[in-house]
This record gives C-alpha cells, sequence and structure tokens, in this order.
C-alpha cells in the first residue's frame, strides 16, 4: 500500500484530502508539526509528498529543497498561486508536478496515480530507513541527522542498514559479520567490534547517544522508541 504525507496547514483541507485518498486505497497522514517538517518525513518515510506552497516557519520550496537533498521521493505541489513563476519554482525546486487550488478530488487521485506509476514501476520503493529522526539514505550509504550528513565507510554503513532493517531485534554478531564477509576478504570479530566502535562514535558525536545498544552474549540491538 502506498503511503501519501500531506504537509498542509489547514488542517479541513488535510482532512478532506487524507479520506479521498483512503477511499482509493492509499495510507494517508499529514504532518503534524510544520516546524519539524524533515523530522516528521523521516518517521513517515512517504512514497509521495502532497506539500503546499504557503506554510508557516518555511514555505514548500524550503521544504521541497530539503526533501530533495535526501530522497528521490515525488513531490506534488499544493497551491492557490496561478501565474507561470510559482509552477516553475516548483518544477525547479524538485517538484514532480502542480496541483492548483481549488482542486477537484478525482484531479488529485488520478495525478497522485500517475506519479506513483512513473516513480515506482521499475523500482521497490524503498530508499531509505528512519530511527529517532535519523535517516540512512540506502542510494549513497549516509546518514542524515539534525541537518548533519554523516558519511559512512562500507562497514558502518552494512552494519547500520541490517540493524535498522531489525530495528526492536537483536541481531547476532555471526549475522552481522556475514553481512561483512559478503565483499570482504575476510571479518573476524574484533575487526566486528572495531567498526561498531567507530560507528558509535560518530553517531554520537553527531548527537545520537546510545543509538546501537549491545545486548551481551546475544548481539546488538537498535531498539524502538
Amino acid at each position: 500500500m502506498y503511503k501519501i504525507w500531506i504537509v498542509e496547514d489547514d488542517l479541513t483541507i488535510a482532512g478532506v484530502l487524507e479520506r479521498q485518498l483512503c477511499r482509493w486505497g492509499f495510507e494517508a497522514s499529514h504532518a503534524k508539526d510544520l516546524s519539524r517538517v524533515m523530522e516528521e518525513f523521516g518517521e513517515e518515510a512517504p512514497h509521495l509528498v502532497l506539500l503546499d506552497i504557503s506554510l508557516p516557519f518555511y514555505n514548500g520550496y524550503h521544504w521541497c529543497g530539503e526533501i530533495r537533498r535526501i530522497s528521490k521521493v515525488p513531490v506534488l505541489f499544493l497551491s492557490s498561486a496561478t501565474d507561470n513563476m510559482s509552477q516553475m519554482m516548483a518544477l525547479n525546486m524538485g517538484a514532480d508536478g502542480f496541483i492548483q487550488k481549488p482542486f477537484d478530488l478525482d484531479l488529485v487521485v488520478a495525478t497522485v496515480q500517475a506519479v506513483l506509476r512513473r516513480a515506482y514501476s521499475f523500482s521497490s520503493g524503498v530508499e531509505m530507513l528512519e530511527h529517532r529522526g535519523a535517516i540512512l539514505q540506502l542510494g549513497e550509504a549516509a546518514l542524515y541527522y539534525s541537518g548533519q550528513k554523516l558519511d559512512l565507510t562500507k562497514n558502518e554503513f552494512r552494519i547500520l542498514k541490517v540493524l535498522m532493517e531489525n530495528k526492536g531485534r537483536t541481531v547476532s554478531r555471526d549475522i552481522l559479520m556475514k553481512k561483512l564477509w559478503e565483499s570482504d576478504s575476510f571479518i573476524d570479530d574484533n575487526t566486528l567490534t572495531v567498526n561498531v566502535n567507530r560507528l558509535r562514535r560518530k553517531l554520537e558525536e553527531a548527537g545520537l547517544e546510545d543509538f546501537i545498544r549491545t545486548k551481551k552474549g546475544l548481539g546488538y540491538i537498535v531498539e524502538e522508541a
């Protein structure tokens, strides 16, 4: 089921869109705090964003640019603006389309369906993992958190990817070593410890304390909040 996320300060419009999209089989939700759009984006991990231009704090152009820094997820702008310049700015910021208010709900659904077909016909649609506001971008082996980009080594990325994919479950050291073994000539137990400790330090320096916990005698875990 595709997840559609609506960033709109008019809760009446957001509610109408949610209900219509749900009727068509989508999972729809809206941003709760427009001052922390990127944090919610990471938590929601949507397949498509419906984004209003006129928003408090920062406008839709700003948030589209921020989303484009870390994701290729489709973005459709919603706006009452009718001038060509607004539409050109939206497209230049990386938007995939522009829906003018007041809009016909059936047209919104048809546009969403068309954009989703184009975006996901030849891909799984999974491009990032999220935990505690940290977003692991699978396409570039980098972690984004609180406006920072953390470049990861090949092994750090593989360790974090496995742990975040199994969020809430303990991953044994044997499983992690097998993941690292896939393309490295040899990974021993000490090498795994060194890589995990280095990754932990990098996360802590970015403000992510206790992101990876040790389960003594069992392995490592990224615990659910």
